[in-house]
């Protein structure tokens, strides 16, 4: 890029700063509504939520609570919400038969969701962490190792059972490597073709995701266990790159970076070198450290969620999956009278 090197008094780059309507003029990135994506944990019964202790303002809801909400996710004008089931404890097992069970908590949200609000988008999460008896994405040998193809066999079952239940997207978050192919080649036999698929490409074994797992009940399978063997390192970013083109390769219709704001280094790159719809996830453990310092009045709360969701765009993110969403949402309707 080349710059302009005219030197002050002529070039005075604060000039262009003073008012608001020049501000405005030349902001370069714009935040919207429609950058919005909202995740929902939900859980079996009714007429229940229940708090999630370390996500702050974030509930878990059953499905009949979950329409409720998505009634005014709707009038906001939220384009996406990302489906995350509650599986109680009697229900996982180390095959993870629950994940593909047509008549299984998500399946039958994504019916109803689609039933009242078919104009809302629905993603489900392709991965079968809240369904195994040990928390990991996958299914394991004796010696606790992720099996890759056996695991993957069992995400086309459950890719399949959400497309059949008409999700709108599905969502392998999973890393096991080939999966977006054989879901792709299995929605394509099924005539599930418009199906879209959101790659988890670059997804890193991070430490952001405590408050997630709680929010899932996974936490306590996994029993202080990690999944450095199948998410990335994050010490790497040419990585990301190639597991981002392979996903593409493979048939996924956009990709997404997990975890966001500590990896939006990540996000840059694989707009830039790559040029695909490009996602990016405020994960858990970055919602509950904002929250914290909100709650004790450390940072202002409004300026702070705008301010950090628009790091994305500035980054590259064609969209951003948040907890803040609904937040978002609102200001941004209220800020436009």
């Amino acid at each position: 890029m080349n710059l302009i090197t005219s030197a002050f008094p002529q070039r005075r780059m604060r000039r262009m700063r003073k008012h608001d309507f020049s501000r405005r003029l030349m902001a370069e990135n714009q935040l919207s509504v429609n950058d919005l994506i909202y995740p929902m944990f939900i859980l079996e019964g009714n007429n229940r939520t229940e708090q999630v202790a370390s996500m702050p303002g974030v509930q878990r809801y059953s499905i009949d609570l979950l329409l409720k909400e998505a009634a005014e996710l709707v009038e906001l004008g939220i384009p996406l919400i990302a489906l995350f089931p509650v599986t109680p404890g009697e229900k996982k097992s180390l095959m993870a038969e629950e994940a593909y069970n047509p008549e299984g908590l998500v399946q039958r949200a994504v019916r109803e969701l689609k039933h009242a609000f078919p104009e809302l988008g629905v993603m489900t999460d392709v991965a079968l962490d809240p369904f195994t008896t040990h928390g990991q994405d996958g299914i394991i040998d004796d010696t606790g190792y992720i099996l890759n193809d056996v695991t993957t066999e069992i995400l086309v079952k459950q890719a399949l059972s959400h497309a059949e239940a008409g999700a709108d997207m599905v969502a392998p978050s999973d890393m096991m490597d080939g999966r977006i192919g054989a879901i792709r080649q299995a929605l394509e036999e099924a005539g599930h073709v418009n199906t879209q698929i959101m790659a988890y490409s670059a997804k890193y074994s991070s430490n952001y995701y405590g408050p997630f797992r709680d929010a899932v009940g996974s936490a306590g399978n996994l029993k202080g266990g990690n999944k450095h063997s199948y998410q990335m390192d994050p010490a790497n970013s040419d990585e990301a790159l190639h597991e981002v083109a392979l996903d593409i390769q493979e048939g996924a219709d956009m990709v997404m970076v997990k975890p966001g704001m500590p990896y939006l280094d990540i996000v840059r790159r694989v707009k830039t070198e790559l040029a695909v719809p490009t996602f990016a996830y405020q994960v858990s453990g970055e919602y509950a450290m904002h929250m914290a310092a909100i709650q004790n009045g450390w940072l202002a709360e409004k300026a702070i969620v705008m301010e950090s969701l628009l790091c994305f765009k500035r980054a590259g993110a064609d969209g951003i999956l948040t907890y803040f969403a609904k937040q978002a949402a609102q200001w941004l309707k209220e800020d436009q009278g």
